[in-house]
């Protein structure tokens, strides 16, 4: 397990890494020789909102966060398509090259982060370079589009109800495809307003982002390029990489189900939830430092300890 009581100190290297026509811009911390983990973050955050898991990871382990294209540092492409998953993916293992070009990576991810990885977990094609893949408040869309399909198709009340449950938790994504509202939010003041929202939302005190208003118009684009394309058309996406979910069960965006949804398509899955809201990442930061900790040190060693043990999902059950 992760020591945290190790003076915190930052030392970093920043560089800026080419993903087609987007410059990303990427920071890493400790030493290169240690396991390599891969922060992704979500909306409407950067980069930084890991500052302080960053702080515990960095003494045992390689530890690279970048901002997402559009968002913090980095550049933002020409359309609204080019924030599909396809070329979210693409940025991921641009980043993948450029800090670990031999060894298989671990990713930690949260909400949009997550949501995104999941396109780079399930593809084939990338499983030699992805060791371990650690997701918070971030479920698949094609998972969930197949969800959705099967319970509807179920036409079970209790699968219906479900159904309807998370489309009431779920009215940011109505409101992000709004063409002018969502947009004209962040530029009217709602990038000021934030750090307040989120305290009086999750009882949390939040720095205030230099960025915040480029990142939550920006960040909009993801919604737009993807919700509808994949729900309404998923397609099956399946994946052997050790999964680990860190579930907040106190999450106001993203229920149980929404999480589960992956169940049938992973085949190593552990789950360890937490009384927690969403940013579980400021709010807890120590606990999600140490269950990545242990995770990542398991799959490095292939000795499971018993916490980690109980928290594997028996998926015959």
């Amino acid at each position: 397990m992760t020591e945290t009581n190790i003076p915190q100190q930052k030392l970093s290297s920043e560089t800026t890494v080419n993903s087609g026509d987007v410059e990303l811009a990427v920071t890493a911390y400790g030493e290169p020789h240690n396991p390599t983990i891969i922060l992704i973050h979500g909306y409407p955050d950067s980069s930084p909102v890991w500052d302080p898991v960053v702080d515990i990871l960095q003494h045992h382990f390689h530890v690279v966060t970048y901002d997402v294209r559009g968002c913090g540092r980095s550049t933002e492409p020409a359309w609204m398509w080019d924030y599909s998953l396809n070329k979210l993916s693409e940025d991921l293992q641009a980043v993948m090259r450029a800090v670990c070009p031999t060894q298989p990576v671990h990713l930690l991810a949260h909400d949009w982060g997550s949501i995104q990885t999941w396109e780079s977990v399930t593809d084939h094609r990338m499983k030699p370079r992805i060791a371990s893949y650690t997701s918070i408040s971030g479920p698949c869309l094609d998972h969930i589009g197949l969800w959705i399909r099967n319970n509807m198709a179920s036409g079970k009340m209790k699968a219906l109800a479900e159904v309807a449950g998370q489309a009431a938790s779920s009215w940011s994504v109505y409101a992000f495809q709004l063409p002018f509202l969502a947009p004209s939010a962040w530029k009217m003041g709602l990038d000021k307003a934030w750090p307040g929202i989120l305290k009086r939302m999750e009882g949390q005190e939040v720095e205030e982002n230099p960025t915040q208003r480029r990142d939550g118009v920006n960040g909009i684009n993801l919604y737009r390029a993807n919700i509808i394309p994949r729900v309404s058309n998923p397609r099956l996406r399946q994946t052997d990489v050790p999964v680990q979910l860190l579930v907040p069960t106190k999450d106001k965006f993203v229920t149980p189900a929404m999480v589960e949804s992956c169940y049938p398509y992973a085949q190593n899955i552990w789950r360890r939830d937490v009384d927690a809201s969403h940013w579980v990442v400021k709010s807890h930061a120590e606990w999600v430092a140490n269950c990545v900790s242990e995770f990542v040190e398991f799959v490095e060693s292939g000795r499971e300890s018993p916490n980690l043990a109980k928290a594997r999902v028996n998926q015959e059950s």
